[in-house]
């Protein structure tokens, strides 16, 4: 957990089973969060951080958000997968750009009907008609911290909605998140 004003963690458990996490959402007084390549969806007490149970989930897990109805995950593809409350596939959407696949999806955020999703291994998030898989809007984050700047594995990843139009963007091993406005 972490305060979004000061970027300050606030408290942190590992993982269970030497898992790795990635995605997670936030419904209710749970929290769940998927696993890389185990297999796996883990779902946290909100309240006091310890796990209530594992849900399997085919295929990688990359990213996760919950869009008030259900969850949308994503593996690296090009699609976009739908799970119900209890964690089972209900259906999956391909995510096009200008016609073409948009693959590399990473990390998500569900805000106002739309899907923010990292768009991995470009410094872009795309935002996503979850309805229809097309890209609607491109942010381009390459001037928060420059690649020349960074090693090849410190890409662009993470997104967090705040509020309004408020996010926390941050990357793997980057130092600290950007707090930005995107429309």
């Amino acid at each position: 957990q972490v305060d979004p004003q000061t970027g300050a963690v606030i408290r942190s458990v590992p993982l269970p089973n030497d898992y790795f996490g990635e995605g997670i959402a936030v419904v209710g007084e749970s929290i769940w969060q998927l696993t890389y390549r185990d297999g796996v969806a883990i779902e946290w007490d909100k309240a006091s951080f310890t796990p209530r149970r594992e849900v399997p989930v085919a295929g990688q897990g990359w990213g996760l958000c919950h869009d008030g109805g259900r969850f949308v995950a994503s593996d690296g593809g090009d699609r976009l997968r739908f799970f119900d409350p209890s964690f089972t596939e209900t259906g999956s959407i391909r995510v096009t750009r200008d016609g073409q696949p948009q693959a590399g999806l990473n990390e998500l955020a569900c805000v106002d009907g739309q899907v923010w999703a990292a768009a991995w291994p470009d410094d872009t998030f795309v935002r996503i008609d979850p309805g229809t898989g097309v890209v609607n809007l491109v942010a381009d984050v390459s001037g928060l911290w420059p690649a020349q700047q960074r090693n090849p594995r410190q890409v662009v990843s993470g997104i967090a909605h705040i509020a309004g139009s408020e996010y926390l963007i941050s990357g793997k091993e980057w130092p600290q998140s950007y707090r930005v406005t995107l429309p």
